[in-house]
Order: C-alpha cells, then structure tokens, then sequence
C-alpha cells in the first residue's frame, strides 16, 4: 500500500515536469493536495457551535443610511472594486463558452447588465469602479474577445485567470496531464476559493492596492441580485470588517448554501455535511441557522494580501469525483465562503431577498423574463404587483433544459405575477400572451403534442391532455 508520502514525493515529480502551469499554480496544487493527503479536516464540536447574535450577523435595516453628498458617495465607490466569477460554462443550459453571455432579457446578456450597471454608477457620481472578471482556462479566450465591445465604456475591465489545476487519477494520485491527457480534459479550476491568491499571482491585487481600492465585492456573474450597495460598503468602511458575507433567509427552493455560526470566538461558514448525523434535525430547526450563503462577499484588499502571502487561508477542501475516458479521477476544489473565519472583524449581513437571484437553469430564466421583473438601468427589478414575496416555483422537464429548446417552446413568456407554482414537461407549447395563475401541472401524455393557445389564461389546473385545455 502506497503511504501518503510515497503517493506526494511521485506527484511532486510529475507536477514538475507539467509545462502549462506556473510555479505558483504547481506550489498551490501541491499544498492542496498535501493537506487532503495529511487527512487534514475541520472538525466541529457541536457542544462548542453558538448561534450568531445581531452583531455577528447584521440585519440589513439596521445598517445606517448612506451618506447624503455625492462627493460622500464618490469617495465610497472610489474604494471600491466589482469582482464578478466568470469561470463557469453554459453548457448546463446547452450554451457554448461562458455562461455570462447567455441573453437574460431584453437581448441583454448577465455580462451587459453588469457593465450597464456600473456604468451607471460611475456616470452618476463621477466615482471610477473598476469591473474584474475571474475567468477559468475555459472562459477566458471567448471573454477576451466579449469584452472588447465595452471599450469605450467608462469603466476600467481587467481579467485574470483563476488557477489551472491537474486532474488527480483516483487510482495512483498522479497528475492526468503526465499520462498523455493534456487537452483540457486534464485540468481543472479548483472553485471560487481559488479568488484570493488568483488575485495576488496575477498581479491585479497590487496594482489595486496602489489605485487607493480597499474592498472588492466578489459575486458570480449569474446572480441578478448581486449589485453594489453603498449601506453595505459604508459600514464595512465604518467599523473596518475585513469580511463581510451576505446571507438571506432560506426558502423551500435552497437546498444548498451554508450558513453562519459563532465558533470559539470567530464567525465561521458551517455547512450541513459539518453538522454531526445526530445534531442534523436539531440544526435545521433552529431560526437563526435558517439563513444562507449567498455568494456576493465583500472583502478587504489588504487582509487579502496579508493572508494570502502568509498562506493562512487554509479553507475546508472539497473532494470532487469525476469520470475522464472512463478513468476515475478526483478534483480538489475550496469555496470563498470558507474563509470568513480566517479574516478579523468578519461578520454576516442579512439581506433582502432581492440580492439573490441566481440563474442556473432555464427555470429561472422564465422567472426573470417574465413581467414577475421589469429592467431599469441593468437592474432587474420584481413587479409590485406580485402580492407573494416568495417566488413561484418553476420545475420544467428535459424537452425545456437547453435554452434554444426553452424560447423555442414559447411564443411569449407567460404572465406569473399571480403563479404559486407550475410544473411543465413532454411535448409542451405554449402560445403569445398566456397567463398563469395558482398551482398549474401541465404534463403531456406520452406521444400527445400539447398547445397551449395564444391569450389562454389557466388557473389552478392539472392539464394532461387537449382536452384538458378546453
């Protein structure tokens, strides 16, 4: 049996001779690996965990207003940088290249809105707000040519790559790029955690650092939600939080997302396969932990510096198993949540729902080009109109996975402002100005072909046949 030094002196060796990779990117690989190989593991004392007071986690209509002046709010937004994660691919919604180009509303892609945004912002108040993308070894040459379109914006856009990480084979825990896969089958991008030093390597966190910035604001690009808000930046200026996450009530729809605890004097991300098997029921029981990680995290520049060059963000490691050409091979991956226990003065703040509304699957994109949101200046912003503050719950079958399938299969989006849920799937199509009300099932039978006509309006109604529709 090959002891965990023997399998790290090998993997030292072949990750030396892999070519396509820096020095650092090899010295961040090896240190991961190193860590999962030495079992290394958080463990959590129950006994030990506290629920997190209102000065852990903020409540957002607490946060005091922001300054009056624009010259007040110029010097806020002067300090500040949009960092957007843009090294996720579209192909779950059957896109090529990176997912920040899908067309959200309007002919406006997640990228458009970002920069229509901060622009915006920048216009208003004569701030400069630089927009950096982090884009994976996937999205970065398609990004490249994207963002030459915003060249006469007013806004600086700079990128960088997040780092490029051998695929371990499972079997012999040694690089699959040294065993003749060095295509991008051989890589991989080792998740979000992967920001802070990505940041520094670059070389962009410096010159930030000498721009005057202090906090960046890191989002994922498909988060409708994740804009800048001067309430939040003007209290982290305040009280000088190195760290602050942005949680949000959760719904029956989150299903993942940790949450924040107090633990041995420090806030601490505590996810749920954490939580010890007889404590489990007891976790999901408790108010205060009903509460989860968004992903739009604002962070000081310098605690970044300080702790990346001191190699301290040492976050919770991830075992991601895949299948490579039927080779069995293991991804380790860190999560930027992870490390709010590593920075001083973190704390949480308890958003409005609003700040989170991701899109990850044609499901949502049906909710925000529905009239349940209106654009106004690259917001995307819910209708009054909609009495519930939950959203509707959308669960569409295969035929609508892919995008090109989804608009396909509308001729308009249906109106949902008064939807409580609807379920669609087989051959389903729906015609111009449809509305939608209550708790709606639409399910063609096998080998029926269903029509949804032009100006139909359905409430509360299982549908699986035409004669349903009558």
């Amino acid at each position: 049996m090959t002891t965990a030094t023997e399998k790290l002196s090998a993997l030292k060796s072949a990750v030396a001779g892999l070519n396509e990779i820096s020095e650092s990117e090899k010295n961040g690989f090896i240190s991961l690996v190193s860590r999962y190989l030495s079992g290394e593991a958080q463990h959590v004392e129950w006994s030990k965990i506290q629920t997190p007071t209102d000065e852990v986690v903020v409540p957002y209509d607490t946060l005091a207003p922001t300054p009056d002046g624009s010259s007040d709010v110029k010097n806020l937004l002067d300090k500040l940088v949009v960092l957007k994660l843009n090294g996720g691919l579209g192909t779950t919604m059957g896109c090529t290249g990176p997912k920040s180009v899908i067309e959200v509303r309007d002919g406006l892609t997640f990228l458009d809105l970002i920069v229509i945004q901060i622009e915006n912002l920048n216009s208003k108040y004569g701030s400069n707000v630089p927009l950096l993308l982090m884009n994976s070894f996937n999205t970065h040459d398609d990004t490249q040519k994207i963002v030459e379109k915003y060249q006469n914006s007013n806004i600086e856009i700079h990128t960088f790559n997040q780092s490029q990480y051998p695929r371990l084979v499972a079997e012999d825990f040694l690089p699959l790029p040294s065993k003749g896969h060095t295509d991008k089958d051989g890589w991989y991008p080792p998740g979000h955690g992967d920001v802070f030093p990505s940041l520094l390597n670059s070389g962009k966190l410096d010159a930030l650092l000498s721009q005057g910035k202090e906090y960046v604001f890191v989002a994922n690009s498909d988060n409708l939600g994740a804009i800048v808000d001067l309430k939040i930046l003007n209290h982290l200026i305040q009280n000088k939080n190195e760290y602050c996450m942005e949680v949000t009530p959760k719904t029956l729809a989150d299903v993942k997302g940790g949450t924040l605890i107090s633990y041995e004097g420090r806030v601490q991300l505590l996810e749920i396969a954490q939580v010890p098997d007889e404590h489990v029921n007891e976790f999901k029981s408790i108010e205060k932990f009903k509460i989860f990680n968004t992903n739009n995290l604002w962070v000081n520049l310098n605690a970044v510096k300080r702790l990346v060059e001191a190699d301290a963000l040492k976050m919770e490691i991830i075992p991601n198993p895949k299948e490579v050409d039927g080779i069995k091979v293991l991804q380790l991956e860190t999560a930027a949540g992870a490390a709010i226990r590593f920075f001083d003065k973190a704390i949480g703040i308890n958003v409005p729902r609003s700040r989170f509304l991701p899109v990850k699957a044609t499901s949502d994109l049906l909710l925000v080009q529905s009239d349940l949101y209106t654009l106004e200046d690259g917001f995307v912003i819910r209708n009054k109109a909609r009495a519930n503050p939950e959203n509707p719950s959308i669960e569409l079958g295969p035929e609508f996975k892919k995008v090109s399938n989804f608009l396909g299969r509308f001729k308009s989006i249906p109106s949902i402002v008064e939807l409580d849920s609807l379920k669609v799937a087989g051959n389903v199509w729906f015609g111009a100005g449809v509305i939608l009300k209550g708790k709606i099932s639409i399910v063609a039978n096998p080998g029926v072909k269903l029509e949804v006509p032009d100006g139909a309006v359905i409430s509360d109604k299982e549908i699986n046949g035409p004669e349903d529709l009558l």
